[in-house]
């Protein structure tokens, strides 16, 4: 679903999500390529280090799957989401911001709390620790489906009774939850899921986010966060470690660095955005429809359309 001015009867206060790595794709940068937002390629590119044009344009799967090729690859496409919006619709109400994982650089970006070119470098920097951590102690993760998180949770501590390196990662929505640890335990986990009757599929990553598996990346991002002015910003935005509604300033050097090892709380998220902040709609920002999708299934009588580059009318 797409959204455009007129979506709604009543003027929306949208909650605008960000998503995370996973949602690339070769390619994804075209549909912007002719917006007056491209512009914002150059500044990611000279904040970060990466050539973002080539990884937009013309990577190939392969190359995007790199951790660090991944995320500031994904945080660009956002971000030029985001210009196109506030462009086509200036006065839309945006009630608030969240990012899942990596989209959380995208989302304070949004806010104001992170100018375009820090934010840039912050995901460059976060990107290539987190690459050299999985390079260094190499995990795996899985989403487990068709059970409560306290159901999950369960069978992560009697994985972890086991001697099991095991952790819960993502909250993702009512009925999926990520897992996240050794490759070993991870896909050891996979019977203890069939067993519980539950869906498990493991993920196509080499890293395992969101866990203690990510701590040697942990000095990097606090030194890069230490050197990051962080303003007051515009908007709230709703924090993945404590699902709690901030607004801009010094605090978010800690919550970075806590998400970092710490599990996303998504589906909490969702529900302090439309119950706690107002929003009555989510507005899923970026490639892929993966958020909106989450969002449908925590909370599906708040819509959650997506944001697409409109296309030019003829004359």
């Amino acid at each position: 679903m797409v959204a455009h001015l007129h979506a709604f009867t009543a003027e929306p206060r949208y909650a605008v999500l960000f998503p995370g790595q996973g949602v690339q794709r070769p390619g994804m940068g075209e549909p912007w390529r002719a917006t007056p937002s491209w512009e914002l390629v150059e500044t990611v590119s000279r904040a970060s280090g990466f050539d973002v044009a080539e990884l937009l344009l013309t990577a190939d799967q392969e190359t995007l799957s790199r951790t660090d090729h991944a995320q500031i690859s994904v945080f660009t496409a956002s971000l030029l989401a985001w210009s196109e919006f506030r462009r086509h619709d200036p006065s839309a109400h945006v009630a608030a911001v969240a990012g899942h994982s990596l989209g959380e650089y995208s989302a304070l970006v949004a806010a104001g709390v992170l100018s375009p070119a820090d934010g840039a470098w912050l995901v460059g920097e976060r990107g290539r620790a987190m690459a050299a951590a999985a390079r260094q102690r190499p995990g795996a993760m899985a989403a487990v489906m068709g059970g409560g998180p306290e159901q999950v949770t369960a069978l992560v501590e009697e994985a972890r009774r086991d001697g099991a390196e095991l952790w819960v990662a993502n909250h993702n929505s009512p009925r999926q939850t990520v897992v996240a640890g050794s490759r070993t335990a991870v896909a050891a986990t996979a019977a203890r899921a069939a067993g519980a009757g539950l869906r498990y599929a493991v993920l196509p990553v080499t890293a395992a986010c969101h866990s203690p598996y990510m701590e040697p990346a942990g000095t990097a991002l606090r030194s890069a966060l230490d050197r990051t002015p962080f303003a007051s910003g515009t908007i709230p935005v709703v924090a993945n470690v404590d699902a709690r509604a901030h607004r801009g300033g010094d605090h978010w050097r800690d919550l970075c660095a806590r998400q970092l090892v710490g599990p996303v709380r998504w589906a909490d998220t969702l529900h302090v955005l439309h119950e706690e902040l107002d929003a009555t709609a989510f507005l899923d920002i970026g490639p892929g429809a993966t958020l909106a999708g989450l969002a449908k299934r925590t909370l599906p009588k708040v819509p959650s359309p997506r944001f697409e580059v409109p296309v030019p009318q003829a004359a």
